[in-house]
């Protein structure tokens, strides 16, 4: 598995669950500072007895992950959900914690995990897991006392499927990289014409003739479909319409390959 690819995927998927679990402990706990993904990649000190979960994604994201928490820093923390001083964590309380944590995977599935399709989210609390070798992202919200320490251990059947869209992409940046640039300098400043295609149709010449002031020719593309942008006849973007200053104009969304490309080939 690229492990470019893996790390890619996995911290999209703990980006989305730090921005869910920070909305919900925010509005529930008035959390101050959001959870965000370490960017120096190590796991948070341990600090108290560690709260597990696994999270079992079923449909077009498969596998498990499992997320942890510790103890010491729930406390402070429910403290301003349930306005009482919580001398000893009870099962209570975790049972209590639980909920903010059910709430915010289930809003993963409106996050930008949609980008891979619909699936479904359940949770369930564990206990005594040991997560050596697996694959780990933690997490941080700074600023907050004690400093909340949250950690993501992904398995590997998740892992490949969040890696899929990032598969490949170093070897696509190296190809566009190694592209001999110095070959286009000579005509940089000439001027071409593009064109966008919202659609086609085939007509007979008998239809063709029929044409009128206020005829209706249906076109072979959806209306939510992407417009394709085309450089002598060869296909360069495809985006979606929008309007610039009173004229029509194209948000690019999608570059199939290299525009240098089209010019080397």
């Amino acid at each position: 598995m690229d492990s470019q690819a893996r790390r890619k995927g996995a911290q999209l998927f703990a980006a989305a669950f730090a921005q869910s679990l920070s909305e919900v402990l925010s509005e529930g706990a008035g959390l101050k500072r959001p959870l965000e993904v370490t960017e120096d990649g190590n796991s948070p000190a341990a600090a108290g007895a560690p709260i597990q979960y696994r999270i079992q994604l079923e449909g077009a994201l498969s596998g498990e992950c499992f997320v942890e928490f510790y103890e010491s820093q729930l406390g402070p923390l429910l403290e301003g959900a349930i306005r009482q001083r919580i001398s000893s964590l009870t099962d209570e309380h975790k049972r209590f914690f639980s909920k903010f944590v059910v709430a915010a995977v289930k809003k993963l599935g409106t996050s930008a995990l949609t980008k891979y399709g619909d699936f479904n989210c359940k949770l369930e609390p564990v206990s005594g897991l040991s997560f050596g070798g697996m694959f780990v992202i933690p997490m941080v919200a700074s600023g907050t006392q004690p400093e909340m320490a949250v950690s993501l251990y992904f398995e590997t059947q998740l892992l490949s499927g969040l890696s899929s869209p990032f598969a490949g992409d170093e070897a696509k940046g190296a190809s566009a990289d190694s592209q001999p640039a110095h070959n286009l300098n000579l005509v940089m400043d000439v001027e071409l014409n593009v064109s966008l295609r919202f659609g086609k149709r085939v007509l007979s010449l008998r239809d063709v003739l029929d044409l009128g002031s206020g005829s209706v020719v249906e076109l072979d593309r959806m209306v939510d479909d992407p417009i394709e942008l085309y450089l002598d006849g060869k296909l360069i973007a495809r985006g979606e319409a929008v309007v610039v200053d009173g004229n029509y104009g194209l948000r690019v969304t999608e570059i199939p390959q290299p525009v240098a490309s089209h010019f080397l080939n």
